[in-house]
């Protein structure tokens, strides 16, 4: 019987089972971020553990606030900054070179079929579409993760997302995700890996594969896995090459062909979606769960727009919403924020003269940070007032107490900017 990519990575990292169907599983990587990691640190501190098992396997950044926008932020930091100066974090990513560790981490090419990483953040699921495992955790398994390099899971069952058809125009990843997420609901996939195949995956960057696993936690899944193949191999290869880590790309690609499911492996759940038929879409209320689409939405207005977070942050999406601003600016009631997601974003953005756009709409154009979408700073909402977002959360008081985030792609994010109201891009 075939295994599952999640069973293979499992299989090949395990160290101990101890009991039950609790498997503990060895570690390539640990990410941490100022938000969750100082209270780890601050306990192994307490506790008399200040090490780390490899140093050259934990990555850190400063990013949910960045800069800190208070006493209690800047502690976080200088908490996070000193342990990585303390344990030769080399790996550190400060104020100045730093990005959304969602994005950053891959494009520092920290992340290769087949590995294991956790991360102290929800979204961490976001590195499974390079073919790895990836899977947000508490303090207590960050701490063990950060002490000896291991992290206790249970064996998980994977449902599969098959993603037929072909995308019409207009429609991208964050619609299909979004549509996804409404089809299961959002414990859909609870305590399972969601591994996303078909032609409409194929056929994304690894950025719109990105886009998909960031989301699947938002339907309760532990991972979002996509499965290696040469697109991901196209996304490695200048960081791979540097490192001497395969002769050639072939060979690279050759290899991970071992980290995809086999043919005939077993699934928990299989899901069938056309996706041919699919349209731009945005969330309601306060659940993910809950869509309609930007048709029917039309004419809702919004208060401000945000463009930015390990969503969709990346130069894919920047240059589709300028697509849309170009020549256009913002109508004068809105507040209209983009948030490149790292600095080599905004360097390119900037080559590329997307910046000028945005700042051309009438966008106000921030460093890299995460900390609009949960509503910390650049961007938070007030009670009452409405946000097209491009992040991935619409709870209650997400972006701000009382605010209403409706979630989007950058290209219906950018349409609203311009309407003063959610409207069909084709419509301006």
């Amino acid at each position: 019987m075939g295994k599952t990519l999640a069973e293979k990575i499992f299989d090949a990292h395990v160290v101990d089972r101890p009991f039950g169907d609790t498997w503990v599983l060895k570690l390539d990587r640990v990410f941490c971020h100022e938000i969750t990691t100082p209270i780890a640190i601050n306990d192994l501190v307490s506790k008399g553990m200040d090490r780390v098992f490899d140093p050259a396997k934990i990555k850190a950044v400063i990013d949910h606030v960045s800069p800190a926008k208070d006493s209690n932020t800047a502690e976080q930091g200088k908490i996070l900054r000193d342990w990585a100066r303390r344990q030769g974090i080399r790996d550190f990513f400060d104020i100045g070179r730093n990005g959304v560790c969602h994005a950053l981490f891959p494009e520092k090419g920290f992340v290769r079929p087949g590995f294991t990483v956790i991360m102290g953040d929800s979204h961490t699921c976001t590195h499974g579409a390079f073919g790895a495992f990836a899977a947000g955790v508490g303090t207590t398994d960050l701490e063990v993760g950060i002490l000896k390099g291991v992290c206790a899971f249970k064996r998980p069952a994977t449902i599969r997302i098959n993603l037929g058809g072909r995308l019409k125009k207009g429609v991208y990843p964050k619609d299909v995700i979004l549509s996804v997420i409404a089809r299961i609901g959002v414990a859909g996939a609870t305590g399972r890996v969601v591994e996303f195949r078909g032609p409409v995956v194929e056929a994304m960057s690894m950025e719109g594969r990105m886009t998909l696993c960031n989301m699947a936690v938002e339907a309760g899944g532990t991972s979002g896995v996509c499965m290696p193949d040469a697109v991901t191999a196209d996304y490695l290869w200048p960081l791979m090459a540097a490192e001497g880590a395969y002769a050639a790309k072939e060979e690279a690609l050759a290899d991970f062909a071992r980290w995809r499911s086999d043919d005939d492996a077993v699934y928990d759940e299989t899901v069938d979606m056309d996706c041919g038929g699919l349209e731009p879409v945005a969330t309601v209320e306060y659940k993910p769960d809950r869509i309609k689409t930007i048709r029917e939405l039309a004419g809702t207005p919004v208060d401000q727009v945000y463009i930015g977070s390990c969503t969709n942050g990346r130069i894919e999406d920047l240059r589709e919403a300028a697509a849309i601003l170009r020549g256009r600016t913002a109508a004068p009631h809105v507040r209209a924020i983009v948030s490149p997601a790292t600095d080599s974003v905004y360097a390119q953005a900037l080559k590329e003269g997307l910046i000028a756009v945005f700042q051309e709409a009438g966008f106000c154009v921030t460093n890299p940070t995460c900390g609009a979408c949960l509503g910390m700073s650049n961007g938070v909402l007030a009670e009452g007032e409405v946000c097209a977002s491009t992040t991935n959360r619409n709870f209650y008081g997400r972006m701000g107490k009382g605010g209403m985030v409706h979630l989007m792609s950058p290209v219906s994010a950018a349409a609203a900017a311009v309407a003063g109201y959610i409207t069909p891009a084709e419509s301006l």
